[in-house]
């Protein structure tokens, strides 16, 4: 049976530190990049449903048709023109 040289440890634990540090940096980077992703949504969101939102951050739907209603409620899609633009931006629904 061989056993490792002393030199040969040394590059094993060296190698394991190594790994360990890069893993941890790349969870770092992605944690940070899902806080800044968030802050990204919110501020989309925001930007949708600005002008349709009173005061009281309740959506004012009074001028909204039964369809665009129906839309929103079952959906989550916003009408195109309170969007600014002709398509609706919705992702992974029915």
């Amino acid at each position: 049976m061989e056993t490792e040289h002393e030199c040969c440890k040394d590059k094993n634990t060296e190698r394991a530190g190594i790994k360990n540090m890069l893993l941890v940096g790349v969870v770092v980077a992605v944690l940070l990049l899902s806080v800044a992703q968030s802050f990204q949504i919110r501020a989309i969101k925001n930007q949708m449903t600005g002008n349709a939102v009173k005061n009281s951050g309740v959506i004012d739907m009074s001028s909204w048709t039964d369809d665009e209603k129906m839309q929103y409620e079952h959906h989550g899609i916003m009408p195109a023109r309170l969007q600014g633009s002709k398509q609706s931006s919705q992702v992974g629904s029915c």
